[in-house]
């Protein structure tokens, strides 16, 4: 496996930073090496957040990525100000339900995922950055959707026990989708 940096990028709020912090758990427990670097704005929710994310079978020298192989664009001024950045055949997924414009670039793998609407429908409002999170796991080799309620179970404090099934349930949703 290659090293793969992965942007997430959001609106506060929207699950950015656990997204990333899911990826990096899930890319430790298959035994990798990660980075996780949360970036955000000064407000709670509705300023800007990403999250950058290396995957590596060796060390990871910096968590600063310029050129993501990989950028989950969660609204539109964060797909604006990262899609020219991403690597030439790298993947870029766009929350399709929030983000109307279609990405101009011919030489990356594009996603259009209605993650937002798609947690709606399934009940989990909140969760449309799990829905997206299943979808890059069905389309990302290194990372398998095997282990994926281990993970979460980690990743969930013991007193919101409840939200493991409802984040292995968005999780589900985004693998399924085509």
């Amino acid at each position: 496996m290659k090293t793969t940096q992965i942007l997430i990028a959001g609106f506060g709020g929207q699950g950015i930073l656990f997204a990333g912090k899911f990826l990096a758990y899930k890319g430790l427990l298959e035994d990798l090496q990660v980075s996780w670097l949360p970036s955000y704005g000064p407000e709670m929710r509705g300023g800007t957040a990403n999250c950058s994310v290396i995957l590596s079978e060796e060390s990871v020298g910096s968590p600063i990525i310029t050129h993501p192989d990989v950028l989950i664009a969660m609204n539109l001024p964060s797909l604006q100000k990262y899609v020219d950045a991403v690597v030439p055949g790298g993947q870029i997924y766009v929350d399709s339900t929030l983000i109307g414009e279609k990405v101009g670039r011919d030489d990356a793998a594009v996603f259009y995922i209605p993650a937002t609407q798609m947690a709606n429908d399934a009940g989990v409002p909140t969760l449309a950055n799990m829905v997206m999170m299943g979808h890059v796991l069905k389309n990302h080799p290194e990372l398998t959707f095997e282990g994926t309620e281990e993970t979460v179970a980690k990743l969930v404090p013991p007193q919101k026990a409840q939200l493991v099934e409802l984040n292995m349930k968005a999780l589900q949703t985004g693998r399924d989708y085509q």
